[in-house]
């Protein structure tokens, strides 16, 4: 009796089709960077610690979830002095809310391999709603998301202070991504 419980429980998983997996970020293969203007000279900058969960399915985008973190105290622009300064609470205040976090709420098929995740983006205590476009690509096992998109940066009270004169800091910060996973199910 055991063993056909066991075989008609085998049956209906099969039945039911196999759920998204979660796909494992690769972090050697994976960058977020982000461009800020200040008196209207570009600086470029990284993050060199974040995480992202994912689970994801491309046939069944809706189905999908994505969750994000990054170390806001792994920001690096080259210069160490300018390192110091981002930690500071008038910009990134990263001792005391030493991460950022998105966490999706709707992922949106655009046709082909560009999706659509929106989603809640938290810095410095501030929530924001975001739309991010995506594109996937794959090769072999691993698959890349990337995209862009601008943030305002007041809306997350980065660069407060004496630093909100958008003369001096642009409000527009461009946030770029690529982040490689292994385990995506295929386009």
């Amino acid at each position: 009796m055991k063993y056909l419980i066991n075989l008609l429980l085998a049956a209906w998983v099969c039945a039911a089709g196999p759920a998204a997996a979660a796909a494992d970020l690769l972090p050697a293969l994976s960058e977020l960077s982000f461009t800020s203007r200040q008196m209207g000279v570009p600086v470029d900058g990284r993050f060199k610690r974040f995480d992202a969960k994912l689970n994801f399915d491309p046939k069944k985008p809706t189905a999908g979830q994505v969750s994000f973190s990054i170390e806001l105290g792994s920001v690096s622009l080259g210069a160490p002095e300018l390192e110091g300064e981002l930690a500071k609470a008038a910009w990134f205040d990263s001792k005391k809310l030493p991460q950022a976090t998105f966490q999706s709420s709707a992922i949106k098929a655009k046709g082909g391999n560009q999706f659509e995740v929106a989603g809640k983006l938290t810095i410095k205590g501030q929530t924001r709603d975001v739309v991010v476009p995506i594109t996937l690509a794959q090769a072999g096992n691993v698959s890349a998301a990337s995209g862009s998109f601008t943030l305002k940066r007041l809306e997350f009270k980065i660069g407060d202070g004496d630093w909100a004169d958008t003369s001096l800091v642009a409000n527009e910060v461009l946030v770029k991504f690529k982040l490689a996973f292994s385990g995506v199910a295929p386009l």
